[in-house]
């Protein structure tokens, strides 16, 4: 996050950014297939695409680990593949959910929602990123998010914004690196698993908030 890049999936098919991948690895671009960039990674081709409601059932099940086997989530039930296509659906219609494929399979997504509710809030949101544990630490966190955040900034959002259960060395080193700024932690918030939890605030601009803001889109 120390390293700020402007790669983007882009509607028009436009050049895309390296998404920060190692040294070595490049974009490729595949045609005719807009708002799709592919990385060719060691082992294998990456894809970034827009989420659909077909997505819900692997996405659900990424998920599921991180609800029932620790505290990244303070969520305690895992939702259902109806449920997680709902939250894709109403994700895309305001914001933006993607999804990282390795061989045609989904391993990983991120996603943008309302931070709040009440509307001087709006061009502000929330943001997160889980991958199939496995695939940590592999640039596939960091590829989803910097897709994500250029995404939501041609919507119109400002500002974005994550929370983190800690400890998580994790993902606090992937938010530093992609530019978020500490701005204040919630002290022994959530309990779960037989203890409790403090949640880490992030920050980051990703638009100019210098002049009255257009209505997100």
């Amino acid at each position: 996050m120390s390293t700020r890049r402007s790669p983007e999936i882009c509607a028009d098919g436009k050049p895309l950014g390296t998404f920060g991948l190692p040294p070595g690895q490049t974009v490729q671009h595949r045609q005719p297939d807009p708002g799709v960039t592919l990385a060719a990674m060691a082992g294998g081709e990456r894809v970034i695409r827009d989420a659909t409601p077909a997505d819900a059932a692997a996405c659900a099940a990424i998920y599921a680990p991180y609800v029932t086997g620790t505290a990244i989530s303070f969520e305690t039930e895992p939702p259902s593949e109806d449920e997680m296509a709902r939250r894709i659906g109403a994700a895309l219609r305001s914001h933006a959910w993607l999804v990282l494929e390795e061989a045609g399979r989904v391993v990983g997504y991120a996603y943008g929602v309302p931070f709040n509710p009440r509307p001087a809030y709006r061009w502000a949101a929330q943001v997160s990123v889980y991958l199939e544990p496995g695939l940590r630490r592999r640039g596939g966190g960091r590829a989803l998010y910097e897709a994500l955040l250029t995404r939501l900034a041609e919507r119109g959002y400002r500002s974005v914004l994550a929370g983190m259960a800690l400890p998580n060395d994790a993902s606090e080193g992937l938010h530093r690196a992609l530019g978020f700024t500490p701005v204040g932690t919630y002290r022994r918030i959530g309990y779960k698993h037989g203890q409790w939890h403090d949640v880490a605030w992030v920050q980051r601009s990703i638009g100019d908030d210098r002049e009255p803001p257009a209505e997100p889109r």
